[in-house]
């Protein structure tokens, strides 16, 4: 008998040939969690995974393990090699007297079972374990209708006694890396740390970019964006962060753009830059923190203005949410507190006055075919950017 964590995973369970792909994805996803606060075995278990701690804390572990993207629960159990009924009932009587001393409580027994030969039905194994409870609790109630306690017995390679109450949600999605990689642009707001959240729930591995704009931003305003990273590698297990000097490149464009064009040439250029960074590290695509009509730079217009100076598909995980919606995620996620801290970014320090919400690409590609240095420029960010992991 031994305390240990039942996982369960959402979508792959449905990748037929190709499901232990994405196991071992969510095992390795696992260990750079579990990794960071002990020691712990990760192993499959017929349509679950287990962690079973070696020299580590069960309750920091079921914290870690939670954030992994591709799982949807986790469950705090004791785990039994001996299936004889038994045992289960002796197991399932002793879990309920730890974790509810007090008693007085309603409960259910539900028992499912992977092996069929088993000698005893699910009904008959759930009727006998609750028909002992009973018999032992003096306070403890039957109802098969909203108990308070739904003790989950699972009879696998080895049986797994549970409740329902004590089992802790996880974010569903896909493994981290199993569906590629992107350069999501991390700035210090809000909306970009939860676009990269969401697109690393659907198994995007991220590579941050920040722009950084020396003495214009202050080294505060870079702590922060490597505080919004570090929090985003709790749910990714990792993720690399590269801080791009960007001020000789705003500069030069704020000598040779009309004002209220520079924001949206400079957003090109950092669709440019980040593109580079992908094709250097083997990224896919990139991620922005845009949602249509938020601000100027976000109308349909601007987005037409500013997506041909990618040729890598651009994604947009927030473009119709409205900022009510992000903020609450934000806040979920853990990264609003962070981004609220009032250390500006490049692109607010550079906001004209009055933006233009409408521009032309063919007048916009024409400003920029006329800055001859931009290339080498752009090439310069990347080659000098300041690379940190979490």
């Amino acid at each position: 008998m031994k305390d240990v964590l039942l996982v369960k995973y959402g979508e792959i369970a449905l990748r037929g040939k190709n499901r232990f792909i994405y196991e071992n994805m969510l095992i390795r996803a696992l260990y750079k969690n579990l990794d960071k606060i002990g020691s712990f075995d990760v192993r499959k278990e017929q349509g679950r995974l287990l962690i079973i701690p070696v020299d580590g804390d069960i309750g920091a572990a079921a914290d870690a393990a939670v954030n992994v993207f591709g799982l949807v629960a986790v469950c705090p159990c004791v785990m039994t090699e001996h299936q004889d009924i038994g045992n289960l009932k002796y197991i399932a009587l002793k879990y309920l007297r730890k974790h509810y001393p007090n008693g007085n409580f309603t409960f259910k027994a539900e028992t499912s079972r992977s092996d069929k030969r088993y000698p005893l039905t699910s009904m008959e194994v759930s009727a006998l374990v609750g028909e002992h409870i009973l018999e032992n609790m003096e306070d403890a109630r039957v109802s098969m209708k909203n108990p308070d306690v739904l003790l989950k017995i699972e009879l696998r390679n080895n049986a797994y006694i549970y409740s329902d109450s004590l089992t802790r949600s996880a974010n569903g999605g896909l493994p981290p890396g199993s569906s590629g990689s992107a350069v999501l642009l991390l700035s210090g707001g809000i909306d970009s740390p939860v676009a990269g959240y969401l697109a690393a729930k659907r198994g995007i591995e991220l590579i941050a970019v920040y722009f950084h704009s020396p003495p214009y931003t202050s080294e505060r305003a870079k702590e922060k964006v490597k505080d919004l990273a570090e929090r985003l590698s709790v749910f990714t297990g990792k993720i690399k962060l590269y801080v791009v000097s960007f001020t000789e490149l705003q500069l030069k464009l704020c000598d040779r753009i009309p004002p209220e064009k520079l924001t949206i040439m400079l957003k090109r250029s950092m669709l440019k830059t980040a593109q580079r960074l992908a094709k250097v590290t083997g990224a896919s695509a990139l991620i922005t923190g845009d949602s249509i009509g938020q601000v100027a730079s976000q109308t349909m217009s601007s987005i037409v203005a500013v997506d041909p100076a990618a040729t890598i598909p651009v994604i947009r995980p927030l473009v119709c949410m409205d900022k009510c919606e992000i903020v609450d995620l934000a806040q979920k996620i853990g990264t609003f507190d962070i981004s609220v801290r009032p250390y500006e970014d490049c692109c607010t320090l550079f906001l004209p006055k009055h933006p233009e919400t409408k521009p032309s690409l063919k007048i916009i590609e024409s400003l920029e075919s006329r800055v001859e240095d931009l290339p080498e420029l752009i090439e310069k960010c990347v080659s000098t950017a300041e690379l940190i992991e979490f």
